[in-house]
């Protein structure tokens, strides 16, 4: 060693400190993990023979470098020397005064615009280099200079940190809220994110670009649209609708860490569905620093020719031809938070990505992320793929019916049908935020229909008020309890001067989620004379033994309404997507819980079908509860009216509040969740 060189034993890299203050102290302490933008402190501990480190005096250069091919050309190498203080703008180091003798502090900010990714951290005095380790760095939600900060400390709580949320399902009459567990902080996930990043196809073809892409959340959350789905790629999820043979049905999943897991070790999991896409596309989000949410779409529209309009198209015995349109129950994407340079400041804020395979762009099954100001204010031509966003909150809808001479005429329509109750968990609870307004102006409102139309590229469409004539509706019965029979009701409301005669048909259909139909489970037809003034209705009984063995786990029943009257060529339609309600899993934990210590929690649920219930199972999971993996217990058949019942054994491993969620499955009831309800603070 020469004398003119510090002689390093060691180097501390503070960990436990560094982590804490940056906000990554969940993580762990196996290893350094910062923000980018805030500088951290490492120790150099000397050996008692080296030169004495002065202030002002002794210098040394520093290099950090990342990716497989870091140059400084591409911003992924970085060489910088001593100097009397850290800038927050740069890559820079400072001595720290008043350190213990044969140590040297040294205080090293990072720029808030470097890519993220695990950096190698090497010292070099006079061409002699010394490795003094790695660390990883993160996207920065609390750095004024990174595109991702957010002003509200509770807002980076929310979308930063917290480790599990709620995703709404259902309808728009009957909104739920699912539990689910991120885990992004879980151990191995943020390596896990990482490699997301490295098996995407533009790092495979491009390295060095990549890497050097990933100092912008934009990119980096466009990457992650295409590979959470395996469309395109060696993505994280295959999608399923139909046929769940050989993998996992999307409603068993209560978190994202075990998806990842099984990613990471057998490369794509088999099989997700909207939710889940969204749900692991926020955990790696979150790992990665990018503030994210998940959002739910009620009515979301599926417009498959990009016309904005959804077209419902019939026959003249009222039966549905396709069309390549549709419109989902709901759609779950994500919206993730950072400054839109490329489109200008005033498109900043929220922005939506959506990972769920629907259509491709750049010619991959990827989509956004898309400014919310731009999809509000109907500027579609603002990158990315603000066209089939907008369309999916505001398109308009038409039904047609074709007549025998190939003709199709207008009979019906709306423009306040797609785009409803779009939800997301509230800041701090877990209570729903209807966001709605963040993505288009009220319905009916001069501004929606003026962005309409500028969408529309100024065609003007008008609203359509209600009329003199019939009017039909569905009417549901209070108790829906899946595994009761209960009547549903088509009204038709006459307001003209005269009586009205028309065909009614009833339809129930079950239904999936996407908007996909299934088999009949209910039809009844009738001509109906409707006075003056007057209503009339005709029910609908829907049996269990008719719906029971068609719906699948979402529980959603598509009732449909046709009035025709053929002379007058008089087309009406009312459609209702209902939900049937499920039985509610109870916990009870036999003692109260404490850190490190075992405690069990008893799991019921009454069977609500006239039939017995087999392949039962309870499946429980807590973040800091079940050691970041969920635990399954099979019971034997349960009888009808009869209650399931299990026990699950666990040991919480941190202090404070948790959330234990339980799954119930079965061979007729399939994927009953827990409400999200925490534990007593643990001790």
């Amino acid at each position: 060693i020469s004398e003119e060189i510090l002689d390093i034993k060691r180097c501390d890299l503070n960990i436990k400190s560094n982590n804490s203050s940056h906000h990554t102290e969940l993580y762990g302490e196996e290893r350094l993990i910062v923000r980018r933008g805030q500088p951290f402190v490492i120790v150099l501990r000397l050996n008692s023979d080296s030169k004495d480190f002065k202030l002002g005096e002794t210098s040394f250069t520093l290099i950090v470098e990342t990716g497989p091919l870091p140059r400084k050309q591409s911003g992924t190498k970085f060489t910088f020397s001593l100097s009397d203080h850290t800038v927050d703008t740069e890559w820079s180091a400072s001595a720290i005064s008043n350190s213990p003798r044969n140590t040297v502090s040294v205080s090293i900010s990072s720029s808030p615009n470097s890519p993220i990714g695990v950096y190698s951290l090497t010292v070099d005095q006079e061409g002699q280099k010394t490795s003094l380790g790695q660390f990883t760095l993160l996207f920065n939600a609390w750095c004024p200079g990174d595109a991702v900060y957010m002003r509200s400390e509770p807002e980076r709580q929310e979308y930063v940190l917290a480790q599990h949320g709620q995703i709404y399902r259902g309808t728009c009459k009957r909104i739920t809220g699912t539990p689910w567990n991120f885990g992004q902080f879980e151990q191995g996930i943020l390596d896990i994110c990482l490699k997301i990043l490295d098996e995407n196809p533009k790092f495979v073809s491009d390295a060095d670009k990549d890497c050097s892409a990933r100092r912008n959340p934009i990119y980096v959350s466009r990457v992650l649209s295409a590979m959470i789905n395996s469309n395109d790629d060696r993505g994280v999820l295959t999608g399923e609708w139909v046929n769940f043979v050989g993998g996992v049905h999307p409603g068993l999943w209560i978190g994202s860490g075990d998806i990842l897991r099984k990613w990471a070790k057998s490369g794509p999991v088999k099989y997700g569905q909207c939710w889940v896409f969204a749900a692991v596309a926020c955990t790696v989000s979150r790992s990665l620093g990018i503030p994210c949410r998940v959002v739910t779409n009620f009515g979301s529209a599926h417009d498959g020719n990009a016309n904005l309009v959804i077209e419902n198209l019939y026959n003249e015995d009222g039966e549905r031809i396709d069309s390549g349109d549709s419109i989902w129950n709901f759609h779950v994407w994500v919206d993730s938070w950072m400054t839109r340079p490329d489109l200008g400041s005033e498109y900043d804020g929220w922005q939506t990505s959506d990972p769920t395979p629907q259509e491709t762009s750049d010619g991959v099954c990827c989509c956004g992320p898309a400014s919310l100001r731009s999809i509000k204010e109907g500027e579609l031509t603002k990158k990315y793929d603000a066209p089939f966003i907008f369309a999916e909150v505001n398109a308009d809808v038409v039904d047609l019916v074709r007549q025998s001479n190939g003709e199709f005429v207008k009979f019906s329509g709306s423009t306040n049908s797609v785009g409803r109750f779009i939800s997301t968990k509230a800041v701090g609870s877990d209570k729903r935020d209807d966001i709605t307004h963040q993505y288009k102006y009220p319905e009916g409102s001069k501004e929606e229909r003026k962005v309409y139309e500028r969408a529309k590229h100024n065609n003007k469409l008008q609203q359509q008020g209600e009329v003199p004539g019939l009017h039909l509706k569905i009417k549901l019965s209070d108790n829906m309890m899946v595994g009761s029979d209960f009547e549903v009701y088509a009204v038709l409301t006459n307001n003209l001067m005269e009586a009205r005669t028309c065909n009614l048909m009833f339809f129930a259909k079950a239904v999936s989620y996407n908007g996909r139909l299934g088999e009949s489970c209910g039809f009844t037809s009738d001509k109906v004379t409707v006075p003056a003034g007057e209503e009339r209705r005709v029910s609908l009984r829907l049996k269990y033994d008719s719906y029971g063995s068609v719906i699948n786990s979402d529980r959603l029943i598509q009732l449909s309404a046709i009035a025709i009257n053929k002379q007058t060529i008089d087309y009406h339609k009312a459609e209702k997507t209902i939900v049937l309600d499920a039985p509610e899993i109870k916990i009870k934990l036999m003692k109260e819980a404490t850190v490190n210590k075992p405690v069990t929690a008893e799991m019921t649920l009454l069977n609500t079908l006239p039939e017995p219930l087999k392949d039962c199972s309870f499946t429980a999971e807590g973040v800091g509860l079940t050691d970041g993996k969920p635990i399954t217990v099979k019971i034997e058949a349960v009888g009808p009216k009869q209650e399931a019942r299990a026990s699950v054994k666990f040991t919480p491993s941190s202090a404070g509040s948790s959330v234990l969620l339980v799954n119930f499955d079965s061979d007729k009831l399939r994927n009953i969740k827990n409400p999200c309800t925490p534990l007593p603070a643990l001790s």
